[in-house]
């Protein structure tokens, strides 16, 4: 890998947050955090597409219209490439494709982390442990301002290339041109041009896409009923599904969110297909709600058919919420210029990754956010490592590349071996650091101490107090009580194995609740 020394001028691409179901996550906040810390770089750019900071967090009330829905389609047939206009600079018409910049806040939505294990470790949100939406933007404007970031911020622009400069000396040296488009409110036009980078964080979170996954007879059903599936990212409100009789999919936290949300309002009872009932539910459903198995098939008269046998008929149901989550879109990558693609959808993992952060085959580009841990500080660790390292000054030197490419080869065997997800941090049984202590450890030695005069920011540690909050601070009750799998839930969290919901083939979104310790 890079020595550092020739890495002066950093592009961060996102500057808020990304809300896999209710949690908190500040990749790109952080990243421009960390390398300003560094007192290094002669340049730091960081883009955000929308109007100020917040990204996730920022609050849609009228998300619509609802998008066509397209049942096992991928980001890159969903979310594919601009055109780039020829001579930038240009000014042209504004950009019609969607671009997928509207949130997934819905009306009630609260986190469900406490808040200690969320917020970077200088500061805490000014209302804990579990605040309603507003609150974790407004934390992140009130950052970027003490942090004094607001410098390198530049808003309302899209990232909408990334490519590889070539080389002009011959050597391995990386720079990167990255295409930008802003959009002008006021004069109704887009304008684009380019800019070159030393170095590319990518922190543009990966929540923004919705994934509705393919069942037989699902696109018909669609066509025949247009308006009656829709997917979560555009639920506001109970209020707008009044009586009417609504089947819900998936049961992970934002799915979990919403099913008990429309009983004070739905037609009684409310469906819920699930592949299995989630750790923290008791054995019965709550009043107003039926759970159901996955659904088979979408019959052509309207009936659905779930795997149990059972059927729903077309007018039992209303309206049909997909609260299966979301995939990563990198549409501003460009495999050709850069020779290879950047997601692997099939394993549904980065690729040439290391650490869930780094690149085996890429020196100067890096990412933070991608990876499911312990607490959300991790992002911070990555953050922290990476600025230390594009400034050189990281305790520890990556690996060479065939460790790195190891590494990555033993992870998936054991994604393909135990059906786990490849950016879940989750213990591997016999290898040493596969667990989210190790994960953060290493990251935490890697990067080491700044300068002796301050330079650089510190990982943070693992204190007993954001311990204690995580094993003991709930959100939801767990209704059944007892253990899970023969140990605490607290165990699970604390040890990084984290229990899916409704997962399997759906998109990525997380589930974790917190719950209170179990007596014994």
């Amino acid at each position: 890998m890079g020595d550092g020394k020739s890495i002066k001028s950093v592009a961060v691409i996102g500057a808020g947050a990304a809300v896999p179901a209710l949690n908190l996550r500040l990749p790109g906040t952080i990243a421009g955090a960390a390398i300003k810390a560094e007192n290094y770089f002669d340049r730091i750019q960081v883009f955000e597409r929308r109007e100020t900071v917040g990204g996730t967090w920022i609050f849609d009330p009228s998300p619509g219209p609802e998008l066509p829905v397209l049942p096992g389609k991928l980001p890159p047939e969903v979310d594919p490439r601009l055109d780039i206009p020829n001579d930038l600079p240009k000014t042209t018409a504004p950009c019609k494709q969607e671009r997928y910049s509207q949130t997934p806040v819905y009306n009630s939505l609260t986190t469900n982390v406490p808040d200690i294990a969320m917020c970077f470790s200088d500061a805490r949100f000014a209302y804990g442990p579990f605040p309603p939406h507003h609150v974790p933007r407004l934390y992140l404007e009130t950052y970027f301002a003490q942090h004094k970031l607001e410098e390198h911020l530049v808003l309302s622009t899209t990232v909408e290339d990334v490519s590889k400069i070539p080389s002009s000396t011959g050597d391995d040296a990386e720079r990167w041109e990255l295409t930008l488009r802003k959009h002008d409110v006021l004069r109704k036009v887009d304008t684009w041009w380019t800019e070159a980078f030393d170095a590319v964080v990518i922190a543009n979170g990966h929540y923004a896409v919705p994934y509705i996954p393919e069942v037989e007879g699902l696109a018909a059903y669609t066509a025949k009923y247009p308006g009656r599936v829709v997917h979560s990212k555009y639920y506001r409100s109970a209020s707008l599904y009044a009586k009417q009789r609504v089947l819900t999919i998936g049961n992970s936290a934002s799915g979990w969110d919403i099913m008990n949300e429309l009983t004070a309002t739905a037609h009684l009872p409310v469906y819920n297909s699930r592949r299995h009932k989630n750790w923290f539910e008791g054995d019965k459903p709550p009043p107003g709600l039926v759970w159901k198995g996955v659904i088979r098939r979408y019959l052509a008269d309207g009936t659905i058919e779930f795997d149990d046998g059972t059927t729903l008929a077309a007018d039992a149901v209303d309206k049909i919420i997909y609260c299966t989550g979301y995939l990563p879109s990198f549409p501003f990558w460009n495999e050709t210029r850069n020779g290879r693609v950047l997601y692997d959808y099939v394993n549904r993992k980065l690729v040439r990754t290391y650490w869930h952060t780094f690149f085996s085959d890429l020196a100067t580009l890096a990412i933070v956010g991608i990876q499911k841990a312990l607490t959300f500080r991790s992002f911070e660790y990555q953050a922290v490592a990476v600025a230390r390292l594009f400034a050189g000054r990281n305790h520890l030197p990556l690996p060479p590349v065939r460790e790195m490419r190891e590494w990555e080869d033993r992870r998936l065997k054991w994604v393909k071996e135990t059906g786990k997800k490849f950016h879940d941090i989750e213990g591997m049984p016999g290898v040493v650091g596969e667990d989210t202590f190790g994960f953060l450890g290493y990251l935490y030695s890697m990067a080491g101490l700044g300068t002796l005069k301050g330079d650089g920011r510190l990982p943070p540690v693992l204190s007993r107090e954001v311990l204690e909050a995580v094993k003991n601070i709930r959100k939801f009750p767990r209704l059944g009580g007892g253990s899970v799998g023969g140990k605490t839930a607290t165990r699970d969290l604390v040890e990084g194995e984290q229990i899916a919901g409704s997962s399997g083939k759906e998109g990525d979104e997380m589930d974790w609740i917190l719950v209170a310790r179990t007596q014994h």
